[in-house]
């Protein structure tokens, strides 16, 4: 019966796989490829733009978002922890002092990199 399972979990990562493929594929196949001048040029709401067109932005702000998203995802995981820390007990309570202890380190070696300085 194991088996019977993992066979499902392939057939369907081969049926993704595929269809992935095939999607990426057809359009290629089947779109006409006359571009038209008007499409290639640059514009700005509808208006031709004025000075340099092509602008290069801080990564910096790259990073931010980078550094929000992991302490915001990670700190998802203390809500259902506080749910349930009366239930779990002691060994749960460690680990989510050593849950802390990771994020602390995180938060410090990104500050010493760098990457929470704004200009």
């Amino acid at each position: 019966m194991l088996d019977n399972n993992f066979a499902a979990v392939g057939v369907f990562l081969v049926g993704a796989m595929a269809v992935s493929i095939i999607m990426m594929i057809v359009p290629k196949l089947l779109a006409p490829n006359k571009p038209h001048r008007e499409k290639l040029t640059t514009y700005e709401c509808g208006n031709e733009t004025i000075g340099r067109t092509w602008l290069g932005f801080k990564s910096n702000y790259f990073m931010y978002a980078l550094v929000f998203a992991a302490f915001d995802v990670e700190t998802i995981f203390l809500y259902p922890w506080a749910l349930t820390f009366q239930k779990l007990g002691t060994f749960a309570f460690v680990e989510m002092f050593i849950f802390i202890i990771i994020l602390l380190v995180g938060f410090w070696y990104a500050w010493k990199e760098g990457a929470l300085e704004w200009m």
